[in-house]
C-alpha cells in the first residue's frame, strides 16, 4: 500500500518530529480537516507519479490545516474497500475517489454514504452509489481525437483493407465506454466500407499494459503478423502493443500503434522513436486544482461552484454532476506542447534518440 499524508505543520515540536523521520503524527495534532484520496492501480502509472502528489500539493495550498492521505488499491475493489473502511473508521471528511473497478464500487460508496462521509470521484466513475460530484478528462472527446488520429493514419495508407487491432481499457468503466463510442464515430464508416477489418479486439482488466502485451502478442500470432495497426485507449494499452512488437521483432513503423493518453514519458519516447503515434495530453495540474476547489467547498459545507460543473454522469444511481476538462492531441509534430507545459525537459523526452530529427531541432 502506498500511503502520504501532508499537512502544514506550524509548531516546532511536530517539524522536530519530521526531522527526526517519525512515521505517524500524532493524534492530537490532526485537528484539521481528514481527506482520503484513494488510488485505483500502479499499472496506469500517472496515478503514484502525478495524480497524488499535484492534488497533495492543491490542498495543502487552498486548505493547509488538512491531513490528506493518499491510497492505492492496486487494482483490486475489496482491498480498496477495505481502505476506504479503515479510511472512515480513522475520521475522515472526505473521499477522493478513483476507483479500482467502477462496477464494483458500490460497496465503498455505501459506506461512505452511511458514514455520512462525502465522495468526489476522481477521473474514473463509480457504479451504483452517492457521490458528490465527477471530475474527469471528457472520455468522448478522448475518443474522437482518437478514433479521428487513427482514421487520418488509415486514409493515408496505401492498401485497400487495413487490418487492425483494438487494445480497449478495463470492461465496464465509464471511460471506457465513452472512448469506444468516441473512437467508433470514426471508426465504424471505415469498418462498414470494408477499409477496416477488426481482426483482434479485447479489453485490459485494470488498463494492465503486461495484459495489452500478452493480447497484442496473441493477435500478431493468431494472424501470422497480419495486423497494420493497433488502437489503443491510453498509454499503457498503447505501450503494451509497442512491447508486444518490440518482442517479437519489429521495427519502429512497422506497424502502426496509436490510442495513447496520459502522455506518460515512455509514451513520449516512444513518439520520438517512431513506436507510437499520439498520446493524449491531459493537464493533470488542472485536474488537482478543480479536485481540490471541489473538496475545499464541500469541507467546508458550501455547494460546488457552479462555474466547475458542465455535464453530468449518470452512475446508475445518480445523475452525478460532472466537471468536464479538455485535452489535446500529441503527435511527433507537436511533441514542444507537453515540454511547454513543463511535464518534461527536451532531454529527458529525447534519451537515448538524441539524433532524431525531432530532437536534433529542440536540443
Amino acid at each position: 500500500m502506498t500511503t502520504i499524508t501532508t499537512r502544514l505543520f506550524q509548531t516546532a515540536g511536530v517539524m522536530a518530529l519530521l526531522s527526526a523521520g517519525a512515521g505517524a503524527f500524532p493524534a492530537a495534532a490532526q485537528d484539521g480537516p481528514q481527506v482520503y484520496f484513494m488510488l485505483p492501480n500502479t499499472t496506469t502509472i500517472r496515478y503514484e507519479r502525478r495524480d497524488g502528489p499535484l492534488f497533495v500539493a492543491a490542498m495543502q495550498d487552498r486548505m493547509p490545516e488538512a491531513t490528506v492521505t493518499v491510497q492505492n488499491g492496486e487494482g483490486d475493489p475489496v482491498r480498496q474497500q477495505r481502505l476506504v473502511e479503515d479510511a472512515l473508521t480513522q475520521g475522515a471528511d472526505l473521499i477522493m475517489f478513483t476507483s479500482s473497478d467502477a462496477n464494483l464500487a458500490a460497496g465503498a460508496l455505501a459506506a461512505a454514504e452511511e458514514a455520512g462521509v462525502p465522495v468526489i470521484l476522481y477521473e474514473h466513475d463509480a457504479v451504483g452509489g452517492k457521490a458528490e460530484a465527477h471530475v474527469v478528462f471528457n472520455p468522448r472527446v478522448i475518443g474522437q481525437a482518437q478514433g479521428k488520429r487513427a482514421a487520418e493514419l488509415i486514409e493515408a495508407m496505401d492498401q485497400t483493407s487495413v487490418r487492425i487491432g483494438r487494445v480497449k481499457g478495463n470492461q465496464g468503466e465509464y471511460g471506457t465506454t465513452q472512448f469506444e463510442i468516441g473512437q467508433n464515430e470514426y471508426l465504424q464508416p471505415l469498418i462498414d466500407s470494408g477499409k477496416v477489418e477488426v481482426v483482434c479486439e479485447d479489453f485490459t482488466r485494470n488498463w494492465d499494459p503486461v495484459e495489452a502485451q500478452a493480447f497484442a502478442e496473441n493477435c500478431l500470432t493468431r494472424t501470422g503478423g497480419a495486423v497494420d495497426m493497433f488502437i489503443g485507449m491510453n498509454d499503457g494499452t498503447a505501450g503494451g502493443a509497442v512491447s508486444a512488437l518490440i518482442s517479437q521483432g519489429y521495427r519502429p513503423g512497422e506497424v502502426i500503434v496509436t490510442g495513447g493518453q496520459d502522455a506518460t514519458i515512455e509514451a513520449m519516447q516512444f513518439i520520438v522513436r517512431g513506436w507510437q503515434d499520439n498520446t493524449i495530453y491531459k493537464d493533470l495540474r488542472i485536474m488537482a486544482n478543480v479536485a481540490a476547489d471541489m473538496a475545499v467547498a464541500v469541507l467546508n459545507g458550501d455547494p460546488i461552484p457552479a462555474d466547475l460543473i458542465n455535464g453530468e454522469v449518470n452512475n446508475g444511481y445518480m445523475d452525478v454532476p460532472a466537471a468536464f476538462l479538455d485535452v489535446e492531441n500529441v503527435t511527433i509534430d507537436n511533441l514542444g506542447v507537453v515540454v511547454d507545459a513543463g511535464l518534461y525537459t527536451w532531454a529527458q523526452v529525447c534519451e537515448g534518440a538524441e539524433d532524431t530529427p525531432v530532437c536534433q531541432q529542440n536540443m
